[in-house]
């Protein structure tokens, strides 16, 4: 789908004795059953929570758990948050049930399956395998593509039988590892094809977006037609190493880029906030190449070793991409950002292993905001301006028109052309809301699609 930038003010969780005895041994066991049931009464239920409530759960029943703590996941089906616990310590238990989540007793501890990812780094960082913590299993699941044979699977072999089976098990992929950059048609730089991720606003509140690091590197600027002008900027990049992402600013600053993905049959979502990603969550991916795909979350902080080098600290999902997709958002239907296609193994007919690079970390590291002012600095006092040009349009935009940070770039799906940003535009109600198409995901698409004519 091609992307339509529009100028900033267009768009819109013996004897007696003996019978005493006997009588004892009768009347205990009756009384331990009845403690028990009373104990498990007194016992917290499970929580419903959402998959979204994980990461903020962890963050502070983990560093409680201490050396206890074995990794936690969702359960989709049962919507219950499990928590690996490590040894029959009761006070671990009662705190991971206060929580409102449910304990599981395992055998390794966090400490202990991180260490073995060291081990697997220093011993069998070899082209073509991935590893990452699996939580269900409470195991490293280690992969290897169809490349790696002879002399290097023995190695890997090896790295991971001297950590036990309890520990760490290996699996083939028949596909083949590799960063899911083409050339073709989408998002163009130097020849190669990407996706969008998601649209941000950076620190000096210029407008932007995030797509894969070994995009970044590929070309310093990218358009939204093949050999078309340029209408972005690289202005950061990381891939290999500690991640695979990069910031793209839009070389107009003026220009809207709302905060949403286009599903596909004129639907969008609106990305509301970025978020961390857990095990079990069912998440959905858009690319340029094969469009909206479902999965499921299996794994994070993911070590892939691709023929052009090591990346570190991804997120794990059995959704399928193709190349072209790299850089692709990968989200939630409720509107969370969670990461951006990096590479994988296999394709959407035969399937395969994904990985994708954490939003959180990527906004960090360049220092930007998801859906907060994408339009850059709007001017304060021209909403109602904006609305009295575009009267039932919607009322999205005019409450957040040239808001300065906070709203503007989240203007109302389907009603951020409602707000034109100037008073010399009020007769021109016919252009407002003429729609944002989507920057090659396609994904950042038609946001004010309504017409007052």
């Amino acid at each position: 789908m091609s992307h339509r930038r529009i100028p900033k003010r267009k768009a819109i969780l013996a004897g007696a004795g003996a019978v005493g005895v006997a009588a004892a041994a009768i009347l205990l066991p009756n009384a331990n059953a009845s403690q028990t049931e009373d104990d498990a009464a007194s016992d917290p239920a499970p929580r419903v929570m959402s998959a979204a409530s994980v990461a903020g759960l962890i963050e502070k029943l983990a560093p409680q758990l201490g050396e206890a703590y074995g990794g936690a996941y969702y359960d989709a089906e049962k919507q219950q948050v499990i928590v690996n616990v490590v040894g029959n310590d009761n006070e671990v238990n009662v705190e991971v049930k206060k929580a409102g989540a449910v304990a599981r007793s395992v055998q390794n501890s966090t400490d202990r399956l991180t260490s073995a990812t060291r081990t697997l780094t220093s011993r069998a960082t070899i082209p073509g395998t991935a590893w990452a913590v699996d939580p269900r299993t409470n195991q490293v699941l280690v992969t290897a593509d169809r490349t790696v044979t002879g002399d290097r699977w023995n190695r890997l072999e090896s790295a991971v039988e001297s950590l036990g089976a309890d520990t760490a098990r290996i699996q083939k992929s028949t596909g083949e590892f590799k960063p899911f950059l083409e050339g073709g048609d989408a998002i163009f730089g130097g020849g190669a094809r990407c996706s969008l991720g998601f649209n941000v606003t950076t620190q000096d509140g210029r407008p932007g977006f995030l797509t894969a690091g070994h995009c970044g590197v590929a070309a310093d600027q990218w358009s939204d037609a093949q050999d078309g002008a340029p209408i972005g900027t690289v202005q950061a990049a990381t891939f290999p190493g500690d991640g695979d992402f990069a910031l793209v600013t839009y070389d107009d600053p003026a220009v809207e880029a709302p905060s949403a993905v286009d599903v596909g049959g004129g639907q969008t979502v609106e990305i509301t906030q970025a978020a961390d990603a857990a095990v079990g969550q069912q998440v959905s991916r858009m690319g340029s190449t094969t469009g909206l795909n479902d999965g499921e979350v299996t794994g994070l902080n993911a070590t892939v070793n691709y023929p052009e080098g090591t990346v570190t600290g991804l997120v794990q999902t059995d959704v399928c991409a193709e190349p072209g997709d790299s850089g692709g958002a990968l989200f939630t239907q409720d509107g969370s950002a969670l990461g951006l296609t990096s590479g994988g193994s296999g394709d959407c007919t035969a399937g395969g292993e994904t990985f994708f690079q954490p939003v959180t970390t990527a906004l960090a590291a360049v220092g930007a905001e998801i859906g907060a002012g994408a339009g850059g600095n709007g001017d304060a006092g021209e909403a109602g301006d904006a609305g009295a040009a575009n009267a039932g349009a919607g009322d999205a935009g005019t409450a957040n028109a040239g808001a300065g940070g906070e709203d503007a770039g989240n203007a109302g799906a389907g009603d951020a052309g409602a707000a034109n940003a100037g008073a010399e535009d009020a007769g021109d109600a016919d252009d407002a809301g003429a729609g944002i198409e989507g920057v090659g995901i396609p994904g950042v698409g038609e946001v004010g699609a309504g017409r007052n004519g």
